[in-house]
C-alpha cells in the first residue's frame, strides 16, 4: 500500500483528479476495514462528481451499500 499512497500524494501534487479517482478506488478495493474502505471510496466519489465521471454512480452505490451516503 505504501507505493499506492505515494502515487496518491503525487496525483494530489500535480492535481490529476482522474488519477485520484482511480487510485482512491484501488485503495478502497485493497482495504479490509470498512471505515478505511469508505474513506477512500468517499474521496474517489468526490473527485468523480467534480469531474462529472460516470463512475460516480458506481461509487455512490458502493457507499450506499455500507450505509455511508
Amino acid at each position: 500500500m505504501r507505493g499506492l499512497h505515494e502515487k496518491i500524494l503525487n496525483a494530489h501534487k500535480i492535481k490529476d483528479q482522474a488519477m485520484l479517482v482511480s487510485l482512491y478506488t484501488v485503495a478502497a478495493d485493497l482495504e479490509e476495514d470498512t471505515n478505511s474502505k469508505c474513506y477512500y471510496l468517499t474521496y474517489a466519489h468526490i473527485y468523480a462528481l467534480e469531474m462529472g465521471l460516470p463512475v460516480a454512480k458506481i461509487l455512490s452505490k458502493r457507499l450506499r451499500y455500507y450505509g455511508r451516503e
